[in-house]
């Protein structure tokens, strides 16, 4: 009797082991993708929030207020067109950005 509740209680402990190594390896996997920006996670420059600008290279509190000034826009690089940021900041920023229509 006793050998065979050894035996048992080794069977279960092998499986267990694989299931709890099994669990952790999705969680590790799924980092790297969310590392990666989606497209859903630009700055719509027709929405956003003076805060959510400023979370951008170069776009302090003063541009920030003069994008939410200048609004609408057809697209991202009216903020060039209309003088609102320079050139070289826009090219920092324009793959973070969007001008969604309503």
């Amino acid at each position: 009797m006793n050998r065979i509740a050894v035996a048992l209680f080794a069977a279960l402990l092998a499986l267990a082991v694989p299931l709890h190594a099994a669990d952790k390896a999705p969680t590790a996997a799924a980092k790297p993708a969310a590392a990666q920006p989606a497209a859903t996670d630009k700055i719509d420059i027709n929405r956003a929030k003076a805060d959510q600008l400023m979370k951008l290279e170069g776009i302090g509190d003063v541009r920030a207020k003069a994008i939410i000034k200048g609004r609408p826009y057809k697209a991202k690089d009216e903020l060039v067109e209309k003088n609102i940021i320079p050139q070289a900041v826009y090219d920092k920023i324009k793959d973070q950005i969007i001008a969604k229509q309503k």
